[in-house]
């Protein structure tokens, strides 16, 4: 593992401007493009209850989508380490902002990893390794919301 400063770059192309730009909070669209280097184009715009295409990626569900791949990450990782096959892993994460006049803000994250490991190996353990995860995981620890982690393990069949 490379220890030390990391930098991420991208680009984000916004590519709603429907002719008139600006001059009115419903006259442009909330489209963009997210570029990194030579990695497939991410079609963004904002949450349909913000004048968005649901049919995008926004920046809310890009949140809950980096926290819940950064903990798989960290997961499969230490189940390596440990000896801990794991098969198959899903998680239907969930997210919660509360918007306000005064701010809006994520109050927390839910992860709910479904989690299929080798039969015969430790399931106790391997619940174990998701706290594990959750400390290590760098989104989680750069967040000020909490991010809770629900796991399910299962043993796959012999």
């Amino acid at each position: 593992m490379a220890y030390g400063e990391h930098k991420y770059q991208v680009s984000v192309q916004w590519t709603g401007n429907r002719g008139t730009g600006t001059s009115g909070y419903r006259d442009y669209g909330r489209d963009h493009t997210i570029r990194s280097g030579s990695k497939p184009d991410i079609p963004g715009s904002s949450d349909a209850a913000f004048l968005g295409d649901a049919a995008r990626w926004n920046p809310e569900d890009l949140l809950v989508a980096s926290a819940s791949a950064c903990h798989k990450l960290w997961y499969l990782h230490l189940c390596a380490d440990a000896g801990i096959a794991v098969l198959d892993y899903r998680d239907d994460a969930e997210g919660t902002m509360l918007d306000s006049p005064e701010q809006g803000k994520f109050t927390r994250i839910v992860l709910r990893p479904h989690v299929t490991i080798r039969a015969g190996d430790d399931p106790d353990l391997a619940a174990h390794l998701h706290h594990a995860a959750h400390e290590k995981c760098y989104v989680a620890n750069s967040v000020n919301f909490p991010i809770v982690c629900e796991p399910t393990i299962e043993l796959a069949a012999t």
